[in-house]
């Protein structure tokens, strides 16, 4: 593990004299900038990328579909790296590909592969392009399931792959109340983007492995919100409401409940609109003719935790072994972490969810517009045993002026919820019999952080390094850091 301790003079303004994240954007403003996003897209004419969406445990991410003689194309080592431990070898033509234990074979040009010694056949030729291996994007229902041992649901139409049991389901009912109120309910966070046309309200989930209710045609008995419609499309799912007023959406429940109804000046004095507009995969664009419903800015998310993987990108970190860098076994057990934490019920933004470069600077200033209750950097190490769980030590020269914390000091008001969540932490690894030592130190960026605060170090649990790259370790640290996260839960909702 590497740590920098040094910092620029800088400043940072307290969360109490900056605006806060549930503020409302100006409707004109947003109304504005909806026109003008509108407008370029049409102007530009450039078609839509293709991509596909994949959904499963350790993390949901997005990969270009590319096309190759009429039929469509994806990168298996892409697909699997964000899974778990991939390696690819070239030998001529053949194509050898390893995911963990499991080894499979593919050559070029040729429609049959070898999956765990077992003879597998291809809709359409594997390719081979600078070293990569490209399969055909509808043979992922086949190839999946035989490398990775478990279910997977894939829809080609709509390039929605879900690995495993992630499948987010909901459920929507609209009250009876003046005026009426569509309620939906989901059974893990979502953060769809909301935009509103004449007639109807149209939320788009990239992020989340939504799918249909059972029927993707849902009728209400309402007149001002009479019915919805799901659709999924180029890796996104669409949920449209038609109605006969403007609406707006609200968020509760962490994320798991979304209110739709009219604004209260709608519901007292009806505009006459349009009829709803038939769906459509492709947005309409923003009208500012007369009875025309502006934009609805798309609320911003408000994360529980940030968990920041230390390194990524051109930082490789320290060298756990001669194969495996510290920011891979970080990212690893980030998504772990973040995974544990999502099945809590405690929403989780991880700022690094593959192989980019933040500074030290950028992950603190992230983490202080997130506003979360709880900050979590995670490091990796090869040398001694089990976890060391480290809190900030705040300079004695940092200083601050006035309303505003020296940057050095921006950990100051939060040292005790921040050792709190630190002694709550240490003692769930201990329950799971992983040696522990709590530290404090003057380390970047916790000291530049404007909520709770605390870095993970771990190392492997034996002299036996190439532990700290197993799955079941990794699980077993990332479950015991959750459950002492949310044991603190009420000490850090109070400290927000």
């Amino acid at each position: 593990m590497r740590w920098s301790k040094s910092a620029p003079r800088t400043f940072v303004a307290p969360a109490s004299s900056r605006r806060s994240r549930g503020s409302p954007v100006p409707p004109l403003l947003a109304f504005t900038i909806a026109i003008l996003l509108a407008s370029t897209l049409l102007l530009s004419g450039a078609p839509e990328e293709k991509h596909i969406s994949v959904y499963s445990n350790a993390a949901n991410y997005s990969l270009p579909v590319l096309e190759r003689n009429l039929t469509e194309y994806v990168g298996l080592l892409e697909i699997f790296e964000p899974l778990g431990v991939v390696s690819a070898k070239l030998n001529g033509t053949h194509w050898k590909f390893r995911y963990y234990e499991v080894e499979s074979d593919f050559t070029a040009g040729s429609t049959h592969a070898r999956i765990r010694g077992i003879d597998v056949e291809l809709p359409s030729v594997f390719l081979l392009e600078n070293g990569r291996g490209l399969v055909p994007l509808s043979s992922l229902s086949t190839l999946l399931p035989r490398i990775l041992g478990g279910p997977v649901t894939f829809n080609p139409p709509a390039r929605r792959l879900l690995i495993g049991n992630v499948a987010v389901h909901f459920t929507a009912q609209v009250s009876k109340t003046t005026p009426p109120k569509l309620v939906m309910n989901f059974t893990a966070p979502v953060n769809p983007t909301i935009a509103a046309e004449p007639g109807r309200l149209r939320m788009v989930f990239s992020r989340e492995a939504l799918v249909a209710p059972g029927s993707q045609a849902l009728t209400f008995d309402s007149k001002i919100i009479p019915s919805a419609s799901f659709q999924e499309s180029n890796g996104a799912a669409e949920l449209i409401i038609n109605s006969t007023l403007p609406l707006m959406a609200s968020f509760s429940n962490d994320g798991r409940t979304i209110t739709v109804e009219p604004p209260p000046q709608a519901a007292a004095t009806p505009p006459a609109l349009p009829p709803p507009a038939p769906a459509s995969s492709t947005p309409a664009a923003v009208s500012s003719s007369v009875g025309a419903t502006p934009p609805v800015p798309s609320i911003p998310r408000r994360y529980f935790a940030v968990i920041d993987p230390s390194h990524g990108g051109e930082e490789r970190g320290a060298a756990v072994t001669d194969q495996i860098a510290e920011k891979d076994v970080t990212l690893a057990l980030g998504r772990r972490l973040r995974q544990e934490l999502d099945t809590r019920g405690l929403s989780t933004l991880l700022l690094r969810d593959g192989d980019s470069t933040l500074s030290l600077d950028q992950r603190a200033s992230l983490t202080n517009s997130a506003h979360p209750a709880i900050y979590i950097c995670v490091h990796a190490a090869s040398q001694g045993m089990g976890v060391r769980v480290y809190t900030a030590l705040v300079p004695l020269a940092a200083e601050n002026r006035g309303p505003f914390l020296g940057w050095d000091a921006a950990q100051s008001s939060f040292q005790l919820v921040s050792r709190a969540a630190g002694t709550s932490v240490a003692k769930q690894l201990q329950s799971k019999q992983i040696s522990v030592r709590s530290l404090i130190a003057p380390l970047r960026p916790l000291n530049n952080v404007t909520t709770a605060a605390i870095a993970i170090e771990v190392a492997p649990p034996s002299d036996d390094v190439s532990q700290l790259n197993s799955p079941a370790y990794q699980q077993l640290v990332a479950a015991a850091v959750a459950a002492g996260v949310a044991d603190a839960r009420d000490k850090l909702e109070a400290g927000r």
